[in-house]
């Protein structure tokens, strides 16, 4: 693996990289990618496992786009990542391993929800401006997908005010305001961060469990999400939703290789 060509590939679409061995205590195998920053400001850090043979390679990449394909070889297969600038701050995007991807153009495309690229088709948008962060389909904020959806209406005792929009433990995306509706139905505590159904829950409860006595809170897991009048983030210009949007994010987690992005927007 020549590091050195690596290092090129990035400086090519204007960004700094960092090729090492993670010698960390907690050092992963295979691959771990992250945004790391020092005086000189962002850089891609990318940290080779140890015990592994891990191979790297850029497959394309476009300097006036300034995105790149980042694919990597290991024991657990063969992984690519979109590493790019999104408005702000550099990132990085793990790229579902079902999809057929061969350059930064098809990496788009398969990010994209499956519903968004049916709101594409009907809506006619121009393939030049399928991936604008803008256009008659969406908007787009970081990982997130706003959809219009001037048909739906919502009573007020459903509208939440300043609600967090969140993937994971990253920074939320803050939404003046949210409507959560459908899903199911889960209780969440600090002990049990992804939740358990309302079965389980109500078996807690009703016995003798220390779990009894824990912060319990309920929540919805997948439930359709809409959004209206603006949202923020601190890595993202705010944008201003005039009417009810329905909310899709990326297909990222549909990825294998999401376990080797240690960043998190």
């Amino acid at each position: 693996m020549n590091t050195m060509q690596i290092k090129r590939q990035f400086a090519k679409i204007g960004a700094r990289s960092m090729v090492r061995e993670d010698l960390g205590r907690r050092a992963r195998t295979g691959v771990a990618i992250d945004i790391g920053r020092d005086d000189e400001g962002e850089f891609f850090d990318i940290a080779l496992g140890q015990g592994e043979r891990s191979e790297l390679s850029v497959v394309d990449a476009r300097p006036r786009l300034r995105h790149l394909l980042l694919m990597s070889r290991q024991s657990d297969g063969k992984h690519k990542f979109l590493c790019g600038h999104d408005e702000r701050h550099w990132f990085v995007a793990a790229v579902p391993e079902l999809a057929s991807v061969s350059n930064v153009k098809t990496a788009f495309e398969a990010l994209r929800p499956r519903a968004i690229t049916n709101e594409l088709v009907r809506r006619k948008v121009k393939r030049k401006d399928r991936n604008r962060r803008r256009n008659e389909a969406f908007l787009r904020q970081g990982e997130w997908f706003f959809v219009p959806a001037d048909e739906r209406d919502f009573p007020k005792m459903l509208v939440l005010s300043n609600e967090p929009l969140r993937r994971g433990a990253g920074k939320p995306h803050m939404c003046e305001e949210l409507v959560r509706i459908g899903g199911e139905v889960v209780y969440t505590s600090p002990q049990h961060p992804n939740g358990i159904s309302s079965q389980k829950y109500q078996k807690i409860m009703s016995g003798n469990s220390k779990l009894r006595h824990l912060p319990w809170t309920m929540q919805r897991r997948n439930p359709g999400v809409f959004v209206r009048g603006k949202v923020r983030h601190a890595d993202h210009k705010t944008i201003v939703l005039a009417g009810w949007h329905h909310v899709l994010m990326n297909t990222e987690t549909q990825s294998v290789a999401m376990r080797h992005v240690a960043f998190i927007d």
